[in-house]
């Protein structure tokens, strides 16, 4: 791996760890939405060889998995 993807990757790592961080305060949907996006982002990321445009999807795609799956049940 390059150099300069080996600092992305560290850099995209240590930003999500210092993102999920934040988390202590909210609520289990928040947290679970926050927590999806960030492994899309790195899917994402890992899928399509690092685009941009693949990291975003990727985490925006997480985020809806990981905020509808801790929705309540509504019958």
């Amino acid at each position: 791996m390059k150099t300069i993807q080996k600092f992305a990757l560290n850099t995209v790592i240590a930003a999500m760890l210092l993102g999920l961080a934040g988390c202590a305060g909210m609520s289990a949907q928040g947290q679970n939405t926050a927590v999806g996006a960030g492994i899309g982002a790195l899917g994402g990321a890992v899928l399509t060889g690092g685009s941009g445009i693949g990291t975003v999807g990727g985490a925006a795609v997480g985020g809806l998995i990981g905020h509808e799956a801790s929705k309540p049940n509504r019958r």
